[in-house]
């Protein structure tokens, strides 16, 4: 056993994904999801960052050193996806729809009461939405 202190993890600092578009990712992130884009520091690859609560959301733009874009692996809800907190998730159903955003999952309530909707962003990755 160590005599260092255990580690306690504060929060999810932030989560990256590679795409393919960064106009596309800015919509979606910006005029579907309302978050805002924020100042990245000049990395020699291109990218964004958006703020999401207390969270960041990185992007890198797919290039020779990057994984690839997207991920499409899984083809259920049961698999890898991140989640956003928002006030009403059914009034943000609404919202998704009025942009033409297709659902993966339309609003539907989990056994703990929370309603959970899913939808892709423009390269795949599962994203859910969900509010107590």
């Amino acid at each position: 056993m160590s005599d260092q202190p255990p580690i306690r993890v504060k929060s999810i600092d932030h989560v990256t994904i590679v795409v393919k578009d960064l106009n596309a990712t800015r919509r979606f992130y910006v005029d579907v999801l309302g978050m805002e884009e924020v100042a990245r520091p000049n990395f020699s690859f291109q990218g964004q960052w958006f703020q999401a609560g207390a969270t960041l959301i990185h992007t890198i733009l797919e290039f020779e050193g990057s994984s690839p874009a997207g991920f499409t692996a899984c083809a259920n809800l049961r698999g890898h996806h991140f989640a956003f907190l928002v006030d009403d998730c059914r009034a943000s159903a609404k919202r998704i729809e009025q942009m033409g955003v297709p659902f993966v999952s339309p609003p539907k309530q989990r056994p703990d009461g929370a309603i959970q909707l899913f939808i892709n962003d423009p390269d795949g990755h599962l994203v859910e939405l969900c509010s107590n």
